[in-house]
């Protein structure tokens, strides 16, 4: 099956292939950028085809990337060398960056965005500005966050519960805000891992690769159910969280980060690059 393209309303360009979907926007010469961007997304799939079984090893083994977006995978996996986290822990935020960078290259732009399914990778130009939604995996609002030129952050990523891809821990949703879009999806993979309670008789799991026989996780516990909790122990699920994601902006590694779970929050980073009309706990 070869790569679909639609304009959507507002300015907007869809391309899809396979598990690849992406909404596009651009601000500036945006036929030069969307013409761009179709035609750098024609061999995107098909290129981390060639590699796959070389970006689902652990970090540290999957060495010898050549293509531009698994080199951009390895590069931001390589801090979260924990024997588990493997390149496609940022394969959604890689291929938003890789797909831009060609937008970028091809048109002046002031602004663009590269939206692979909630994993954005953004282009600002000096002087501008982006309000963003912010969502759980599964769609539900959380809030927005407005990102300017000057901040750090080029992109964005939410993982969690619900979503497409398979999580060890029970976050709703976690969201994080990263000078690169990979560099935000495996942090955000790794943070929601981190908010979970070990052992909790409420939380059920199950092998990945009973789940889903493509996982490079493998037979790794992932949660499939997540029943009653207290407060308290929501809060110790949270704190947990928070602590990796803290521990990960003192090392550069993330701008910011907002933690879901049960209808509370935590946060870490700068207050102004937290999702708006959220409460979040200091």
């Amino acid at each position: 099956m070869r790569p679909a393209a639609a304009l959507l309303p507002g300015g907007r360009l869809h391309l899809q292939h396979g598990p690849i979907d992406l909404v596009i926007g651009a601000d500036g010469d945006r036929a030069a950028a969307f013409a761009a961007a179709r035609a750098r997304f024609e061999t995107v799939l098909s290129e981390l085809v060639e590699e796959l079984d070389l970006l689902r090893r652990p970090v540290g083994s999957a060495v010898g990337a050549t293509g531009e977006t698994a080199r951009r995978m390895t590069e931001a996996t390589a801090p979260h060398a924990d024997g588990l986290t493997s390149p496609m822990a940022a394969v959604a935020g890689a291929v938003a960056e890789t797909v831009l960078a060609a937008m970028t290259r091809a048109a002046p732009l002031s602004r663009a965005y590269v939206n692979n399914g909630g994993d954005i990778a953004l282009h600002l130009a000096p002087g501008t500005s982006y309000t963003l939604a912010v969502a759980t995996p599964d769609g539900r609002a959380l809030g927005t966050v407005r990102i300017d030129a000057v901040d750090k952050v080029r992109g964005i990523a939410t993982s969690g519960q619900g979503g497409r891809s398979l999580s060890l821990g029970i976050a709703e949703a976690v969201t994080v805000l990263a000078q690169t879009a990979a560099a935000a999806d495996v942090a955000a993979t790794r943070i929601a891992n981190a908010v979970d309670l070990p052992g909790h008789p409420a939380i059920r799991r199950a092998p990945a690769d009973t789940l889903r026989d493509d996982s490079d996780l493998g037979a790794t516990p992932v949660v499939t159910h997540v029943g009653a909790l207290s407060g308290a122990e929501v809060a110790r699920a949270l704190d947990a969280g928070r602590a990796v994601a803290e521990d990960m902006r003192r090392a550069g590694l993330i701008e910011g980060a907002a933690l879901f779970l049960r209808g509370e929050a935590a946060s870490v980073g700068p207050a102004r690059l937290i999702p708006e009309r959220i409460p979040l706990h200091a």
